[in-house]
């Protein structure tokens, strides 16, 4: 890791670095949500399965929000050479927990729900891996 004592790197590098892969980010999480919402119309309404896909997207948009508003607010300022601040840390780790949220949410639909892995009528349902049309009996 470089040494960052003068300052100089930590103010143009890694505030730079954070503000860009802020929108890097933001740019995956649009091009996630445009496929998400098509995924969205495949899952019967009313089911479990899709109200967890509306939580988890609601919780995406949000995040991806906060996310915008985070690379403003860096962007705004850049040149000044100073260090993040605060403010912006705290937006940060609270766009992080509510991802976390996100992403177990997004793994249940996945793995509990089957949502582009089993027919629909198993996602209504609930999704067991091994259950289906396909599915063979143990031997363990």
């Amino acid at each position: 890791m470089p040494h960052t004592s003068s300052g100089a790197f930590a103010a143009s590098g890694w505030k730079g670095t954070s503000e860009w892969l802020i929108a890097v980010g933001v740019i995956g999480a649009l091009s996630a949500a445009m496929v998400g919402f098509l995924d969205l119309f495949a899952i019967p309404a009313g089911t479990p399965a899709f109200r967890t896909a509306l939580v988890h997207m609601t919780l995406n948009l949000l995040v991806t929000a906060a996310y915008v508003v985070n690379f403003l607010w860096r962007h705004g300022d850049y040149a000044d050479g100073g260090s993040v601040g605060i403010g912006r840390l705290v937006l940060s780790a609270l766009s992080v927990a509510v991802l976390g949220v996100s992403g177990f949410l997004g793994g249940k639909l996945a793995y509990r729900y089957g949502v582009r892995v089993a027919d629909e009528n198993t996602q209504a349902e609930g999704y067991t891996p091994g259950r289906g049309q396909n599915a063979t009996p143990s031997t363990v």
